[in-house]
Parts: structure tokens; C-alpha cells; sequence
């Protein structure tokens, strides 16, 4: 099994694999500042829930050790500025709120800055850490859904490169892969940014998983004709009623799905479900710039002059998400409850 590094924190900088690139050039992005987290994570050096919310953990940090020398009131304004800026960096990822909360306990201690520096290290690579035990977790809680020979739908990229290490939904495919269930992928494409194609492509590549790469427009007819035995994907925030928002393109898989009766599960932590909203209604879904349909790798490729609407998540609502398989076990409707239980104990 290769290991796939999407982030590294080293003397100081936070050293993450920049994804625009892939699968053509192997880079690294140098975030030193909190500004460079920031913007990583807007502009999508680093994506997937998990992997922001360990990316913005050492964005606080960078953003400590930058304010390090100032007073403890100005410390504690700055670092409060600071992390309002990385939680605005992108709206719909739970994941982000989550680390920056947790962080922001720390910085709002009775500590003295010194102090408070260290403890947020210590707390940034806590959640970096905690990430990958998770996805190995939800590996095996998701390898028991999993049938011998099974052949999976995924969509968008939810493996390393979307984790602090391992992967959520493709950490489910991993583990049925060495564990020997004789898997095959299918990978959507992943439109506008493609991040099936570039990404989930190039990680099984890496791992010698069986698949094929497929446009998003062909993931239907290959449910009808029962090419498809399970569809897993990830999730960007969970409601309490189990309404999960994932990569557009996920609802319209979840309702072909429950037309053709193939198990859609969705693979996520509970650190992904937003124990404050109740419905997926209340789920703020990002729209990102025109060009990232109007142009492919910088080149125009439609008329101009036209309108373009891109949103980059949808809500699946829960009645067709056959379960939901987490780190503590998998959920099934109605998940109210079962949901309620996990918050009962955080």
C-alpha cells in the first residue's frame, strides 16, 4: 500500500500536495502565514472536509506563532481575526468550523501566549492524527457492506488527498482492495473541477485498484443496466436528520440509485455531522467562480457573454441514503435518533 502525504506540518510551515496540479506535476505549496492557509483552501490547494479542517488546525497555528510576541490582548484579538478569516475561507465544509472551534477553545484560555502556542500545536497534529485512526475506523465499519466482487460507483475524490491519510469513502475501497474482496471502481469524472478524473483516478492508479474512469452522464445508464452493487461517497456536512451535502452530482446518483434499488451509503466522520442544523435546508452550499465551467486547464471552451450557476454542493436528503458509515459504526434511517445519540456523547 503507498502511502499518499497530503499534508505535512515541518519547522513551522505547513507543506501541503497541491491538487490543482495533479494528476500532471507532483507539487508542494509552502504555506508560512495563516493568509497562505487561507487561501489554500479557498482556491482549493487542498479540498475535502477532512483535509481542510486539519489544513485550518495549523492555519491557527501559523497564525499563533505569527502573533507570538504581541500581548496577551492583542494576541487573543489578533488570533480571533485570524480565525474568522480561515472559517470564511469556504462555507459549506463542516469539518473547518469544527478544528477552528477547537482551537479556538485553546486561544481563548486563561493560558499565557507561550503556552497557548504550544498547546495549539499539540492540538493541530491531535486532529491531524485523529483523522486517519477515523478513516481507518470507517474503513473497516464500511468493508462489512462491501460484497465479494462488488462493483462500486464513486464520485468526486474522497481518499488521501481529501484526508489527513487513508480516505473516507475510498478508505472503504482500500480496505476491500488488500483485504481481497476483488473489487471494481467506477470513477465519476467529477465535473466542473474534474476531481474524479485528476484525483480519484490518480490515487487508485497509484494503489493498482481495479477501475474505470467514466463521465458523470454515464453513471445512470450503468445503475439501470445493474452494472452497479454499491455506490459510495463522501459528505461535506450532515444534518441531524441525516440529509448529507457531498460534490454536486451526488443527489442525482442517490435518486437513480434508490430507482434501481443499489445501496447508497455515504462515508463520512461524525466530525462531518453539524449537530446544529436540523435538516439539510439549512445547509449554506458554496457557488464558485464562473470559469470553472466556462474554461478547462485555463482554456475557454463556450461562447461568452453567458451565465454559468456553479454550485459546488447538493443535498442528498436522507430518504435516499441507505446508510451512513462513520467511525463509531454505520447509521440507518431514521437517523434522527442515531445521530442524536452520537451528540449525546460528544
Amino acid at each position: 500500500m503507498k502511502e499518499i502525504n497530503t499534508i505535512e506540518y515541518k519547522e513551522n510551515q505547513l507543506i501541503l500536495l497541491d491538487q490543482r496540479k495533479l494528476p500532471l506535476r507532483k507539487e508542494y505549496f509552502i504555506c508560512a502565514t495563516y493568509k497562505d492557509v487561507e487561501f489554500a483552501i479557498k482556491d482549493m490547494v487542498v479540498r475535502g472536509a477532512p483535509a481542510i479542517g486539519a489544513a485550518a488546525a495549523y492555519g491557527v497555528l501559523l497564525a499563533a506563532l505569527e502573533f507570538e510576541k504581541n500581548t496577551k490582548e492583542n494576541f487573543v484579538k489578533n488570533m480571533n481575526i485570524a480565525c474568522e478569516a480561515l472559517n470564511n475561507s469556504r462555507p459549506t465544509a463542516v469539518n473547518l468550523m469544527w478544528a477552528i472551534k477547537r482551537m479556538k477553545i485553546i486561544v481563548s484560555s486563561d493560558n499565557g501566549v507561550k503556552n497557548i502556542c504550544n498547546l495549539l500545536k499539540e492540538e493541530a497534529d491531535y486532529i491531524f492524527k485523529e483523522d486517519i485512526n477515523t478513516n481507518k475506523k470507517m474503513a473497516k465499519e464500511g468493508y462489512r457492506v462491501i460484497p465479494k466482487g462488488a462493483r462500486i460507483l464513486t464520485h468526486c475524490n474522497t481518499g488521501a488527498l481529501a484526508t489527513a491519510g487513508y480516505g473516507t469513502a475510498l478508505g472503504v475501497i482500500r480496505e476491500a482492495h488488500y483485504l481481497g474482496k476483488d473489487i471494481f471502481v467506477y470513477a465519476d469524472e467529477t465535473r466542473p473541477r474534474l476531481q474524479g478524473a485528476r484525483l480519484t483516478a490518480w490515487e487508485l492508479k497509484e494503489e493498482n485498484i481495479p477501475f474505470t474512469l467514466i463521465a458523470d452522464s454515464t453513471a445512470a445508464t450503468l445503475i439501470r443496466d445493474g452494472k452497479i452493487d454499491v455506490i459510495l461517497v463522501g459528505a461535506d456536512r450532515i444534518a441531524l436528520n441525516g440529509d448529507s451535502a457531498n460534490k454536486i452530482g451526488t443527489f442525482m446518483l442517490a435518486v437513480v440509485a434508490k430507482r434501481y434499488n443499489v445501496p447508497f451509503y455515504i462515508v463520512a466522520p461524525t466530525t462531518t455531522i453539524d449537530f446544529e442544523i436540523e435538516t439539510g435546508d439549512e445547509i449554506e452550499i458554496e457557488e464558485r467562480a464562473s470559469e470553472e465551467i466556462t474554461h478547462i486547464g485555463g482554456v475557454r471552451i463556450v461562447p461568452t457573454d453567458i451565465n454559468v450557476y456553479n454550485p459546488a454542493f447538493d443535498v442528498t436528503p436522507n430518504e435516499y441514503i441507505t446508510g451512513i458509515i462513520t467511525e463509531k459504526g454505520i447509521l440507518k434511517t431514521p437517523y434522527n435518533p442515531s445521530i442524536t445519540k452520537f451528540r449525546n456523547n460528544f
